[in-house]
């Protein structure tokens, strides 16, 4: 069955990336990489296997489902589990050999009770007020683990509240001494705290192990880390995309001009055009705030949205691409010819950031290796 729209992902550039990641950390550091939310809209399986072939060592996710999804493809490294495990799932976690951050006493009392081995991480808070034991109930967490039999205390984290969307990383460094002096009170093997931004911009923040996300699909956090690490480190950093989303043509119709285009009638061609109507929208993930200020690429040149994203469908003006037709392929997001839309382009149209752009691209969509 052919689809009207679908994700090229390209093996060559995510493995460019993990390699480089790796050649920044050095080989006494394990690099472990995000591949939760469907690998940032990369495709779970898809990425994580080519993640592992490129030099990673672990695979960070955020629930149940994901890590048991990976297990049942083969993948058998190391995955740690960020986001919040229920408790009735937490033999299901034990079972399956996964690691799990934690940071509450229900979750390591009832691990306790299962009475199997399991490995977890405490969450450190440090200033980004998610999850995470404060400083002042770290003696309670110290004597819990030394009662325990069977859940062993592997490893110590923390996150970054403001370490990539600025140019001043005085709060960075405050959460960096904290974490310090809060992972000193354990004896553990991981100490981690390294986003992709930090991996770039501070080596002292590499620890034993790094946590690399957005970043290992090409993408930079933000244009403030992309400008902290020319200025700072200096480094030459080169990311490559990894992502294209892409669909087809499927019509192509005149519409004489003064006519109107779409829902709300919102548009109004001043000439005579031709529109190609394209099978996709905002239930793909296609936002509806790139209404008639966003535009695709056909046959390696700029089509302009016309009219507002339906659930299935949006409208382009191929007026000036005459040689547009039926089935022709059409970029939504990536390069063609000399053209490229880049997911921080689309984020800024619609007022947010490169990670919501490419998460929220519906799953159902199949990824496809390149």
């Amino acid at each position: 069955m052919k689809d009207t729209n679908w994700i090229e992902i390209s093996q060559e550039a995510l493995m460019h990336n993990i390699k480089r990641f790796r050649s920044i950390v050095g080989s006494d550091v394990l690099l472990s990489c995000c591949v939760k939310a469907n690998a940032y809209g990369h495709g779970l399986v898809q990425a994580a296997k080519i993640i592992l072939a490129g030099g990673a060592d672990w695979l960070d996710v955020n629930s149940l489902y994901e890590a048991q999804t990976l297990r049942e493809a083969g993948v058998d490294a190391p995955i740690y589990v960020m986001g919040y495990m229920p408790l009735s799932e937490l033999e299901k976690a034990v079972d399956l050999d996964l690691r799990l951050v934690v940071y509450n006493r229900e979750t390591i009392e009832r691990l306790e009770a299962i009475g199997k081995p399991i490995k977890v991480h405490l969450k450190l808070e440090t200033g980004n007020n998610r999850q995470g034991v404060r400083e002042e109930d770290l003696g309670d967490f110290v004597d819990l683990f030394a009662s325990t039999k069977f859940v062993q205390l592997e490893g110590v984290a923390t996150h970054f509240a403001n370490i990539e969307d600025t140019l001043d990383h005085s709060f960075a460094m405050k959460q960096l001494e904290k974490f310090e002096r809060m992972a000193s009170k354990f004896d553990v093997k991981l100490r981690h705290c390294a986003n992709s931004a930090a991996i770039m911009l501070f080596p002292k923040t590499h620890f034993d192990m790094v946590r690399l996300g957005i970043s290992a699909y090409g993408m930079w956090p933000s244009n403030e880390t992309r400008v902290a690490v020319q200025k700072e480190s200096g480094a030459n950093i080169e990311l490559k995309p990894v992502l294209t989303w892409k669909t087809i043509i499927a019509q192509v119709k005149d519409v004489p001009s003064g006519e109107h285009i779409g829902y709300g009638c919102t548009s109004k061609v001043s000439r005579d055009s031709r529109i190609a109507i394209l099978p996709v929208g905002y239930y793909d993930g296609y936002d509806r705030g790139l209404s008639n200020q966003s535009y695709v690429l056909i046959r390696g040149q700029r089509a302009p949205l016309r009219g507002r994203v339906c659930m299935n469908i949006i409208m382009v003006d191929v007026t000036d691409i005459p040689d547009a037709q039926v089935e022709d392929e059409v970029v939504l997001l990536g390069s063609q010819g000399d053209e490229r839309i880049s997911a921080e382009h689309l984020g800024e149209l619609i007022g947010t950031i490169n990670y919501e752009v490419t998460t929220r691209i519906n799953e159902r969509i199949p990824r496809i290796v390149v």
